[in-house]
């Protein structure tokens, strides 16, 4: 049966070194090898290793003939020639792969596995010695450049294990914090940062197996789940926190602005204030929400103390008229001391103390200083009194002899306070010192009578 006749393919462009030529370079001859027409010369070469042996073709390889295909037409052995180049070039293509082009060791593997039966049972007719020479160069490259990929690719995928395995350590240590240690805000948009660094990782760094991937992605899922589960728990804890001291503190401002309305001034500012020791028992509140209570609250504290104030000073402008009496009476008071006749004094002193009461009430600021005057004279009084009952009782003379060094030690105190105030020139300082120097100079005299 006659043999098809194989299709032409492209061989080597002319001009192109020979498989014998090239199988003694060491380098790339050439970058990429084009395919171009076959020229008559590299057929005829070709055809030399070739014969027809009855209907067969035969190629011979050293010392051994071996029959490539059968004999067709006139010129059966071109074909077969022009079949070598298109093998010839396909090795060169492979070799030229090797540094121009990223292969895989699958590509590497198919393409040394289509071209190495065709040089073991060759059906072209060429040097198939030289050819095969050649290709052994190129197979040891690509066997070298395979194991390189390998060993690159292996390493690109402990590389890519451990960033994965650094991710999920990052998102792991997140997931772990004590609860008063997250920052709830940060750590999350963390997490978010994480997975996108995940994908990315997926998308360009090295394979990793599949069975690591799998438990690694268990893992950080696992560590974004648990956070996320704690999130969302502290946050309805959060909620439910604010609203009771919302409520609370909702509870504490309709009590404030109710007193706001009061006008029993001293136990309402005591109401006040157990109100404000409550609101900071509270607690804190979303921020706006205290914010907002917090100023309705602040509102109704001061509508009442400004009504307070508003009628003290009113009560005080209209009792100024009465510091007058209430005052001429202290100092008719104190013109009794020093005691000489304590019965006269006595009832004096009853008098004046009538005519201090019916002066009447005196603003607040008077009260103190009016009272603590009126009540010096009223002590040196009693004072001496009790001088009187007890004028033959060594004892007393002994403790009215204390008593008189420690009036004579705080005279030189007050005598001191006074000469400072004189110097600072304040008034009210002045008028305290010399009231105060007064009453025990006042106190003095009456001792050392008893003592005497």
């Amino acid at each position: 049966m006659t043999a098809p006749k194989p299709t032409p393919k492209p061989g080597p462009r002319p001009g192109a070194p020979s498989p014998a030529v090239l199988a003694k370079q060491a380098t790339h001859p050439v970058k990429v090898p084009v395919v171009a027409e076959v020229s008559d010369e590299q057929i005829e070469a070709a055809k030399k290793f070739g014969s027809v042996d009855g209907d067969a073709v035969v190629v011979t390889i050293g010392e051994e003939k071996v029959t490539v295909g059968e004999a067709a037409g006139d010129d059966p052995l071109t074909p077969f020639a022009k079949a070598y180049y298109e093998l010839a070039a396909s090795v060169e293509r492979f070799h030229a792969r090797l540094s121009s082009a990223e292969l895989s060791p699958k590509d590497i593997d198919d393409s040394l596995g289509s071209i190495a039966p065709q040089l073991e049972t060759p059906a072209v007719v060429g040097d198939i010695a030289a050819l095969r020479e050649r290709f052994e160069m190129v197979q040891k490259e690509a066997l070298e450049a395979r194991e390189k990929i390998q060993a690159e690719r292996e390493a690109a995928r402990v590389e890519a294990l451990a960033a994965r395995e650094q991710i999920v350590a990052a998102a792991e240590a997140i997931a772990a914090k004590p609860e008063a240690q997250v920052h709830w805000k940060n750590d999350t948009a963390e997490l978010r940062s994480l997975l996108d660094t995940w994908k990315e990782a997926q998308r360009s760094n090295a394979r990793i197996p599949k069975d690591a991937e799998r438990e690694l992605w268990k893992r950080f899922t696992t560590a974004r789940s648990g956070f996320e589960k704690a999130r969302k728990h502290h946050f309805a804890q959060l909620d439910k926190d604010n609203a009771d001291v919302a409520g609370r503190k909702e509870e504490l401002v309709a009590q404030a602005e109710r007193l706001a309305q009061s006008t029993d001034w001293d136990r309402t500012a005591r109401a006040f204030k157990d109100l404000m020791g409550e609101w900071k028992r509270a607690g804190r509140g979303r921020r706006s929400v205290d914010d907002a209570l917090w100023k309705r609250f602040q509102t109704a504290q001061d509508s009442f103390f400004d009504a307070r104030r508003a009628e003290s000073e009113a009560e005080d402008e209209a009792l100024a008229g009465n510091v007058e009496g209430k005052e001429a009476a202290v100092v008719e008071a104190e013109a009794l001391l020093p005691i000489k006749d304590l019965e006269n004094t006595k009832r004096q002193l009853r008098a004046i103390q009538d005519r201090f009461e019916d002066a009447g009430r005196v603003p607040r600021a008077d009260v103190a200083r009016l009272n603590k005057r009126m009540g010096a004279v009223e002590k040196a009084v009693r004072d001496a009194e009790d001088a009187q009952w007890n004028s033959r009782n060594p004892e007393i003379e002994r403790r009215a002899t204390g008593a008189a060094a420690q009036l004579e030690a705080a005279i030189a105190d007050l005598e001191k306070d006074l000469e400072a105030a004189k110097e600072s020139g304040d008034k009210r300082k002045i008028k305290e010192a010399e009231e105060a120097l007064s009453a025990r100079r006042a106190w003095l005299e009456q001792i050392q009578g008893v003592v005497s």
